[in-house]
């Protein structure tokens, strides 16, 4: 059993800080469970672009609000407390925040953790030994 407080992941290898966003994550391939769990915030005002070519994610938003756009079909879904989006299609996306977004994410296969958005907004997909 693995009991964890998100004030215990601040400052360490597991608080990733970009400029539109922090992920804080709680669990991690290393971990060997088959998915990665993170707590991510996307900061008010911001558009941030992103494609996960390598991954299925999905993302729970209890705080905040914005919109999710998707960069293929131009279709817009409201973000607000309790919406959940899976991105279930390696789908290209936007997510505008109007407010500070904050959300559980589920990704598989899990992220390491040194994982950097591309030019692309990719994660490359890399493995644990």
């Amino acid at each position: 059993m693995k009991v964890i407080n998100l004030e215990e992941l601040n400052d360490t290898d597991r608080d990733v800080q970009h400029g539109n966003w922090r992920s804080r994550r709680f669990v991690l391939a290393s971990d060997k469970v088959g998915f990665s769990f993170h707590h991510t915030v996307l900061k008010a005002g911001t558009d941030t672009e992103m494609w996960y070519a390598n991954h299925i994610e999905a993302v729970f938003v209890y705080e905040g609000t914005g919109t999710l756009v998707n960069r293929d079909t131009g279709e817009e879904f409201p973000l607000r407390p309790g919406t959940m989006y899976l991105l279930d299609k390696h789908d290209k996306h936007t997510v505008k925040a109007e407010t500070d977004i904050s959300t559980a994410c589920v990704f598989n296969p899990p992220v390491t953790g040194r994982e950097v958005h591309d030019e692309n907004g990719v994660y490359p997909l890399i493995t644990e030994d």
